[in-house]
């Protein structure tokens, strides 16, 4: 397989440079539209914040994409032109959102036109290899809507400290692009560029910007669509597991919301503090400390994917001795904390 290594390259050191080059002008342009974030009861700021941070890594996507897709091998136009649909709509909302506040269910009405211009393109989570192909095939359209829903919201969700969602993000994306690169997916390496990654030094805390739901739905978005297109694409059955371990932190953190909001007859779609993050802070750990340890959650997750598509056993079974390692270190200064806590009441 011949790898086209200057445009990969090319790709995500445009993306990054774009990104963290447009931030202040983004940061402006908040200001500019009222876009601020106020200090609330279940957020972690103390001071008015500019939330259209979005646009500088919607820029480095968008202008990187349009600038290199003629260089891509296997581009194919329909699929490019239903994906850029898509996006066009998710921003255009996050903007709007970030700007008045849109009802929850509103976003969700436009989230759900980009999902069917993504599938209506032909961009659909390929089920022919799966087991039982003639059930399944027929529930490739409802899978592919699910899958771009579910992940556009998840990184949303998961938006709750300085640099966390571009950060996790920025791990997904890499780990994405690894994937795609050994599927040999030119265009989905091109959309795994690295703008999130140009935006994070401005957002970690402490944060100047931040991101919004522009910024946030528009990489859940896009995680979502490339997953598709690079990994759902080339490893069967193995995929679906691949795809949830690289996006690992925000589906769980997900799941577990709507689960914690069903038991307590909440809505589904109404923010509360309960997510992973906000259970870190509770614990006594700083906004840096929360951060660097999903971080780090995130990154094992991504090598325990990479390397179950590679189908390496020894590979595999250093990540699982890895995972569990870091699982019983967690227990134990979980414990050691609870002690101290209760030494002290």
């Amino acid at each position: 397989m011949v790898h086209n290594w200057l445009l990969y390259i090319a790709a995500f050191a445009c993306a990054f440079a774009i990104s963290m080059v447009t931030t202040p002008l983004a940061k402006k342009i908040s200001e500019k539209l009222g876009a601020i974030d106020y200090p609330k009861a279940r957020g972690m700021h103390t001071k008015p914040m500019p939330r259209l941070g979005g646009i500088a890594i919607v820029l480095g996507f968008m202008i990187t994409v349009m600038l290199l897709y003629r260089f891509v091998n296997d581009i194919n136009i329909r699929h490019f032109i239903g994906f850029i649909a898509g996006a066009i709509v998710i921003v255009t909302v996050g903007i709007i959102d970030d700007a008045k506040n849109l009802p929850a269910k509103v976003k969700l009405v436009f989230q759900i036109i980009a999902a069917l211009l993504v599938i209506g393109s032909g961009i659909r989570i390929n089920v022919v290899m799966w087991p039982v192909t003639a059930y399944l095939q027929k529930l490739s359209a409802p899978i592919t809507f699910i899958w771009i829903i579910g992940v556009t919201n998840a990184v949303n969700l998961i938006d709750g400290l300085d640099g966390l969602a571009a950060g996790v993000s920025s791990i997904a994306s890499i780990c994405l692009m690894v994937l795609c690169i050994l599927t040999g997916t030119e265009s989905a390496v091109m959309f795994t560029a690295g703008s999130c990654l140009g935006f994070l030094p401005r957002n970690f805390n402490p944060a100047e910007i931040f991101m919004g739901d522009t910024g946030a739905t528009f990489l859940g978005y896009v995680l979502a669509v490339t997953s598709i297109m690079g990994v759902f694409k080339g490893y069967a059955i193995l995929a679906l597991i691949v795809c949830l371990l690289s996006l690992g932190l925000p589906i769980f953190d997900t799941m577990c919301a709507m689960l914690r909001r069903a038991i307590t007859h909440k809505p589904i779609m109404q923010a509360d503090r309960g997510h992973l993050h906000h259970k870190l802070i509770d614990k006594g750990y700083t906004q840096k400390q929360a951060v660097l340890i999903l971080y780090g959650i995130s990154a094992l997750l991504a090598i325990l994917a990479i390397f179950i598509a590679i189908k390496d056993s020894r590979a595999l079974a250093v990540a699982v001795l890895m995972v569990i390692l870091l699982s019983f270190v967690v227990f134990i200064f979980n414990n050691k904390n609870k002690a101290k806590e209760s030494k002290k009441s």
